[in-house]
Formats: C-alpha cells, structure tokens, sequence
C-alpha cells in the first residue's frame, strides 16, 4: 500500500513537472514548460521595478532631449543676438563718424570712416562716400578722388555713386587748398537765406533746396534743408520729402526725411510711410519708418508690421515700438497668435515698456515656457511688483524660477522680499542664494538680517 501511495505521488509530480501526460489528457500534446514565464511568476516584485526603472529612464531621455533643443535654440539665439550686435556697432560708428563731420573734426571722421569701410558691413559704400568728403575737406584732393573711384568701382550701383559723382566734381574744381571748419559757417547763412526764400517764393525756394539737397554740402546742411521742408508745409515741399523718402537720394537722407514725415505728417505722411517700408530692401530705412511711427503714435500701422513682418529683427523692432506707444491690446493679440519664443519675449518687453503688468502676471503664473516666465517675473520686478512676486515664490516649485523672483529682488533693490523669502525658504541652497545677494545691496533690512544670522 504505502508502495503504492509513493507510485501516486510520483505520477502526480511527474505530471506537474510536465514529464508525462496526466490521465485524460493523453489524446492531446502538451506544450513543454517555458522556464522564463516560471521566472516571471517567481520574479514579480523585481518586474514592477524594472518597469519604473523603463518609465524613470524615457522620463530622463525625455528632459534630455528638451535640454537639448532648448540648448540648440538658446545657441540659434545667440548668433542673432550676435550679429545684431555686430550691426548696432557698425551703425554706432557710422554715427560716430557723421558727428565728427558735423563738428568739423574731419581727420577723426576719415579714421572712422576708413575703419568702417575695412569691416565691409551694409554702410559699406556710404563709409567710402564720407571718406572721401573727409579727405577733400582736410585737403586730400588726390586721394579723395581715388577714393571715389574705390566706391564707384566696387559699387556700381549704390544710391551714394550719384553723390560721389557731385563731391567728385567738386574735388576737382577746387583750388587744392585745405578747406577750413570755419568754413561751415557759410552753409548756415545760406541755410538761412533759403528759410527766408521759402517764405517769399516758395517754388524758388524749393528749386534752390532741391540743387542743394543733389550737392554735395556737409550732412548737417542737408539735414537742415530737409527740416526746412518739412516746417514749410506746402505741397511743393511735401513733394520734395516724399520723394526723398521714397528713396530718390542716398539712404541717409532718405532715413531723415522718413523721420521728418513722421513728425510733421499726418494721414498722408503715413500712407507714405508705409509705401516706403514695403517698397524698400535697406533694413536702415525700414527701422526708420518703424521709428517713425513710433513717433506720430500709428499703433495701427505698427501692428500691422508686427503682426505681418517676417524678418524676425524687424517685427521685434515693431513690437518694441508698439509698446512705446501703449498698444496693449494689439500686444495681448500679438502674443496669443505668436509661436516663437523670442517674439512672445519681445511682447513681454512690449507690456513693460507699455506699463502693462496685468498680462505679464498672467505669464508668469500660468505660462508653460520657463524661459517665458523667467522674462516676465524679471520685469515685474523692474515695475516693482513686490506682491505679485511674493505669491508666486510662495506658490512656485520650480527652482530655476524661484531664483528668478530673487534676482528680480535684487534688481530692483527690494531687500525686504529678499528677508522675507531667506526666513521662509526650507530649500538651504535658495536661502544661501537670498543671503548672497542682501550681502551685495548694503540696505539697512538686510544688514540687520545678516546681523541676525552672526548673532545665532
């Protein structure tokens, strides 16, 4: 019997093991055992964590790969921000150059000039042109010329060859002795002369402006014509600035009159502006106009520009302008229609600019862009929005943007939300970042907390 029992047992782990067919199942094959689901089914607990391990490891590659673009973007950015920069300093030394001609420091204005031409920038031909101006008026007759002959050569159709044309002639009736500064006085009384003619016969008035304007007299005369122009008023005058600013001179004169157009103008001043901007490819001329309107308060048009420029420097250029002029709402319509991170940036410059906080709160409560955040927390504190940025460092979790609430602190001087947030931070590393900063702004609340901590 107990053989028997011990058969049994047998027959039954053999069955279990799968070694031999159970009875009644034997019209049937049985599948061999898989050792690994075995496994699973021993190995469970170590499977969930395998699969948290799956979830936290594509979590990570995840952030990485954010990180990455954000990375790749941030790098794009900069090498805009790099070549505008690179502009800006070209323009800042045009500008340099133009007010040592208007101050009669001619040797000064050829080194600027001649630096400017070497860099090769888009005021290239224009540098080239006021070189030589400069060289004729400290004497240089001979190398003035060949330097005229340098811009028409390598410029052949630049709006400054026909101005070259008139200083070149000019050069070479000259006596050949070095024209003096005090010479300039001269321009002003005929300047004076023309205001007064302008008055009395206007169409002889113009007539004598227009051969001017088309000479080669020093830039500041020509300004001075200009403005002439505009104070006029007639339709004769008018003409001529239009013409001007629709490009029928060189760039700097076009830029001038554009602006003259925008301060005297009004309806159709502004038609114009915008036949100038869309029909023009000189980046100069189109900030110009933009500024232009900026000045005579067209929100409409600057909109417009804004909403429908696809060079991203100039619809930025817009957008600044636009909250200069307090155009909020066109703001508020320009950001919810944006995608680009570095515009909606702009935007935001745009409501600080405009005194909106309403709307940069807003962002930075609720917006899904860090960096967005980060931009409008740093303004309200500029406005000294003390308050609003007291809740959201209460009420925020992210690191990065709870520094940002800091350092708006203390841009903007405000120690006492710099002592509030070291006595409440729980985080050691954002309290060590608070006490830094009260340690650079020397304000009485500070120092006493500071005081606070040594005596602990």
């Amino acid at each position: 019997m107990r053989m028997a029992d011990g058969l049994n047992r047998a027959l039954v782990a053999a069955v279990v093991a799968g070694l031999v067919a159970a009875p009644g199942w034997a019209h049937r094959a049985q599948p061999k055992p898989d050792p690994r689901a075995y496994a699973a089914s021993e190995l469970q607990e170590p499977d969930h964590a395998t699969a948290d391990d799956r979830d936290e490891a594509r979590r990570e590659a995840e952030q990485d790969a954010r990180e990455r673009e954000q990375d790749r973007r941030e790098r794009e950015q900069e090498k805009k921000d790099q070549e505008q920069e690179r502009l800006d300093q070209l323009q800042e030394m045009y500008d340099e150059g133009r007010e040592s001609l208007d101050e009669g420091q001619f040797q000064q204005a050829e080194k600027l000039f001649t630096q400017l031409a070497q860099k090769n920038g888009p005021q290239t031909d224009a540098a080239l042109y006021w070189k030589a101006y400069a060289e004729n008026q400290s004497g240089k007759r001979d190398t003035a010329v060949a330097t005229i002959a340098d811009l028409k050569t390598k410029f052949p159709n630049s709006r400054w060859k026909r101005d070259a044309e008139a200083l070149e002639i000019q050069v070479r009736q000259s006596t050949g002795h070095p024209v003096s500064p005090e010479s300039q006085s001269d321009e002003e009384l005929k300047t004076l002369a023309l205001q007064g003619l302008m008055n009395s016969d206007p169409p002889r008035g113009i007539q004598m402006v227009e051969k001017r304007l088309a000479g080669s007299s020093s830039p500041k005369d020509k300004s001075k014509l200009l403005f002439v122009l505009a104070q006029n008023g007639s339709p004769e005058a008018r003409e001529v600035l239009v013409k001007i600013a629709k490009g029928q001179s060189n760039p700097d004169l076009q830029r001038k009159a554009v602006e003259y157009l925008g301060m005297f103008g009004g309806r159709d001043a502004a038609a114009t502006l915008g036949t100038v901007y869309s029909s023009s490819s000189d980046v100069s001329v189109k900030r110009a106009v933009i500024r232009s309107l900026m000045i005579s308060g067209n929100k409409e048009q600057l909109f417009n520009l804004a909403r429908n420029e696809k060079d991203e420097s100039l619809k930025r250029e817009a957008i600044r302008n636009l909250g200069l002029v307090g155009g909020q709402s066109e703001l508020q319509q320009l950001y919810q229609s944006e995608t680009s991170t570095s515009v909606r940036r702009e935007i935001l410059q745009g409501f600080f600019l405009s005194g909106e906080s309403d709307k940069l709160v807003q962002v930075a409560q609720t917006d899904k862009d860090p960096e967005l955040r980060r931009t409008a927390i740093r303004n309200l504190g500029l406005m000294g929005k003390s308050d609003v940025l007291q809740s959201i460092y209460a009420k925020e979790t992210d690191r990065g943007l709870k520094e940002e609430v800091l350092n708006s602190y203390f841009i903007s001087g405000n120690a006492k939300g710099l002592v509030a947030a070291a006595k409440s931070e729980k985080d050691p590393g954002l309290r060590k970042v608070a006490v830094e900063k009260l340690s650079l702004m020397n304000s009485k609340e500070g120092n006493d907390y500071l005081m606070e901590i040594l005596n602990k």
